[in-house]
């Protein structure tokens, strides 16, 4: 069940980042995150102090969660998004993190469609994300989604991670 994340929900959203980042120490990082860096607990209370945050929830645990607004990054600015819309009328998905031990569920793509939905009902035109060309599970995902890639260029990731080749993509919903 995709729900509006609570405060209560804070201790298993960063207990599903630390399993992020102790799975990228074993296997492989496929993001830049940084622990104690970003993503955090305390991105997560700001997020859900904003009503923007959404988490996957069941059976007492949280699976996944997702962040989405109408706020661009600065970096969105210079970005040729292929048309001009208000911003108003674009979604932005800023982090989507699902519990490795919960991947191969469905669970990034409910959360991803859930975020269009919230989109279309917001009267959006168009929903923009952003990840690292090196996150192949992610790419693969946004574009089985619909999603296309429209520019490659640098990010501060969490505004404080930078990353120079990030990948900027967008749906039109």
């Amino acid at each position: 069940m995709i729900r509006k994340a609570i405060f209560d929900d804070i201790n298993l959203i960063e207990d599903t980042y630390n399993e992020h980042f102790q799975y990228e120490i074993e296997h492989g990082a496929f993001t830049v995150f940084q622990k104690g860096i970003y993503p955090t607990g305390k991105d997560a209370k700001k997020a859900i102090n904003a009503g923007t945050m959404y988490v996957y929830a069941g059976n007492n645990n949280i699976a996944g969660s997702i962040i989405v607004d109408k706020v661009q990054p600065a970096e969105y600015i210079g970005i040729d998004w292929g048309q001009t819309l208000a911003d108003n009328e674009v979604s932005v998905i800023h982090l989507l993190l699902v519990r490795p031990s919960m991947t191969g569920k469905g669970i990034a793509s409910d959360l991803v469609k859930y975020a269009m939905k919230l989109a279309r009902n917001d009267s959006c035109k168009a929903l923009r994300l952003d990840t690292g060309c090196q996150n192949i599970p992610a790419i693969s995902l946004y574009k089985k989604l619909g999603f296309r890639i429209v520019a490659t260029d640098s990010m501060k990731v969490g505004s404080t991670i930078e990353h120079s080749e990030h990948l900027f993509l967008e749906k039109l919903i």
